[in-house]
């Protein structure tokens, strides 16, 4: 590993290279004649974002959208992606601001490949031990609180790590989020990496924090620096890297080996002074200034005319809902961002087009998809609100209650995921009918999230909301049921980050959202005036629920009346255990 200077050719977002294409190309050849060990292969492939699937001979095939930031010309290509190649025909957007398809073959992907990188849109990276990629908050360049729009910022993060030789083979992967103000949208606190902007002395900075994560040892990021001149955040970073990069001890243990457990280990004031060593390096003596990197785009020559053609509004009720918990005023007088909320995180082939087709008539051509797996359109005329939300209507999602209860957040789990332990998509699908019956009329209740992921990794976030699940397996007369482990009292709220408190109670997978509603029911009917949720978990306790839902770890014996027990949300098979080797510590 050389210490010259390094600086990537992009002139997009992510360059795309031809040539790395045609070898990916040649390498699945190798690959199939036998030429490539398995590992080693898989090792390459997920540096290009194809990742295996818990089915054989099926991959998933993840794009990066660096910020969230997505085009209507890359929605229409992702909607020929889903035509042409996914059997399931659809797309999912990710908790990481990512697109992932399923059931793709390998043969297919150098084709997916060129047709998203026509657009603009790359896989580079977007798996394996690498920086991965970065997200963003979706209201980033409009919001009234920013101190300044950290878009080009984030965009220039991308452009400078992506194939940096030190990104290449990394102990583990590195998360990074950049937010536009204090609400933190994009999370910073669960990342390796997290930036803040902040005006200090008339100039543009970050407060930086490291080593947060979620999974097996969930950890609030603990601030690095409290301002960290724009000019220095890359410098700063890489010289993060080099130090992980050479952290030998943490490739012994690959589950262990995100750059949390050693900044646990060291103390952030200790890491802290060991990145200040780095610095002092020849590497670091350039200037790493990022002007040159950043991706600057005037977004209101794109807008769309604020007293266009558009429908009247109308009084429905579900309107009224919609405008309440989807719209939000920009800072630019008369436009809006609208939340359009994907349930499940789900869009098919059909709508990329619908969506892409909106976002150049009312929306300047773009949008940005979110880590609560829903897409915004940014620059729409107040006037055309409720032409906007018919035509959301019309093509499956008009659905009011973004940020809200509603709005439920599930990661694959075994549908394709080999480490994934039960359905949580089928449990997320179970759970929204299960929030339809609730009584909502309680503003606290609306507030609430409801997070699940297949396994304890924590894909689906399920550690920082109200209430999260996460897949597991219990032991019933007749053999194994599918279960989940409960979590409450979590917050993404920037004020006020918490990961929830575990309950020492194993729930059926089939007897989850009966639990649900108990668990509403009680905290509707005993929360003090202004108590939210994470404050009533802890001032009620653990044991609380524990005793509240003793219950539902009693399991019936195997027999006709009970099957359905041992079965998983939309599966028809009794359920086992079945968790492959996972990729993500290749």
């Amino acid at each position: 590993m050389t210490q010259t200077q390094w600086k990537p050719r992009s002139k997009g977002i992510i360059e795309i290279l031809p040539e790395e294409i045609s070898d990916f190309e040649t390498q699945v050849a190798r690959f199939r004649a036998g030429e490539w060990s398995e590992t080693d292969f898989m090792a390459f492939r997920l540096r290009q974002g194809v990742y295996g699937q818990r089915q054989a001979e099926a991959q998933m095939f993840r794009i990066k959208c660096p910020f969230g930031g997505l085009n209507a010309d890359q929605m229409d290509a992702l909607g020929v992606l889903a035509e042409r190649y996914a059997p399931l025909k659809k797309g999912h957007v990710t908790t990481r601001e990512n697109f992932q398809f399923h059931h793709i073959r390998l043969e297919d992907a150098p084709a997916i490949m060129r047709l998203i990188g026509d657009v603009g849109l790359s896989t580079r990276e977007a798996c394996g031990n690498t920086v991965r990629n970065v997200t963003g908050c979706a209201v980033a360049g409009v919001c009234a609180n920013e101190p300044f729009d950290v878009t080009p910022y984030a965009a220039a993060y991308a452009r400078y790590f992506v194939r940096h030789p030190f990104s290449q083979s990394l102990p583990r992967k590195v998360k990074s989020a950049f937010s536009g103000c204090d609400n933190d949208c994009a999370i910073t606190p669960i990342h390796d990496v997290g930036f803040l902007p902040r005006v200090q002395d008339g100039k543009k900075g970050f407060k930086m924090v490291v080593g947060g994560g979620t999974s097996i040892m969930p950890r609030i990021a603990p601030t690095l620096y409290e301002f960290l001149p724009v000019e220095d955040y890359l410098k700063v970073t890489e010289a993060l890297l080099r130090i992980f990069h050479r952290t030998n001890e943490l490739r012994r243990n690959r589950m262990k080996a995100r750059i949390k457990f050693y900044i646990a280990r060291i103390g952030i004031d200790e890491f802290r002074q060991e990145l200040e060593e780095e610095l002092q390096q020849s590497w670091a003596q350039r200037s790493f200034d990022p002007t040159d990197l950043m991706f600057v785009e005037d977004e209101t020559q794109d807008a769309p005319p604020l007293n266009g053609n558009y429908a009247a509004f109308g009084s429905e009720p579900e309107f009224s809902h919609w405008m309440n918990s989807n719209v939000q005023t920009q800072r630019q007088d008369g436009y809006n961002a609208v939340t359009v909320r994907l349930p499940l995180g789900d869009i098919d082939d059909k709508q990329f087009h619908q969506l892409a087709d909106m976002s150049r008539k009312y929306a300047g051509g773009r949008a940005r998809i979110t880590h609560q797996q829903n897409l915004t359109f940014r620059w729409v005329p107040e006037k055309a609100l409720y032409e906007v939300w018919q035509q959301l209507s019309d093509i499956g999602f008009g659905g009011a209650g973004a940020h809200e209860i509603t709005d439920i957040v599930s990661c694959p789990g075994t549908d394709s995921c080999k480490l994934g332990i039960t359905s949580s998509m089928g449990l997320g699908r179970a759970i929204t009918d299960a929030v339809d019956e609730v009584d909502k009329s309680d503003p606290l209740v609306r507030q609430m999230h409801i997070k699940m992921s297949g396994c304890p990794n924590g894909c689906g976030q399920h550690h920082i909301a109200d209430i999260g699940f996460h897949g597991a397996a219990a032991k019933g007369p007749g053999g194994q049921v599918p279960a989940y482990e409960l979590f409450l009292g979590g917050s993404y709220d920037g004020n006020d980050p918490r990961f929830g408190q575990r309950v020492k109670t194993k729930i059926p997978a089939k007897r989850a959202p009966e639990a649900l509603k108990q668990i509403i029911a009680d905290y509707e009917g005993s929360h003090a005036d202004g108590e939210v949720f994470k404050d009533y978990v802890l001032r009620v306790g653990t044991g609380h629920y524990e005793s509240m839902l003793a219950g539902f770890k009693e399991l019936p014996e195997l027999n006709r009346e009970s099957l359905d027990q041992y079965i998983d949300w939309d599966k028809t098979v009794k359920y086992i255990l079945e968790r492959g080797e996972g990729e993500c510590a290749v």
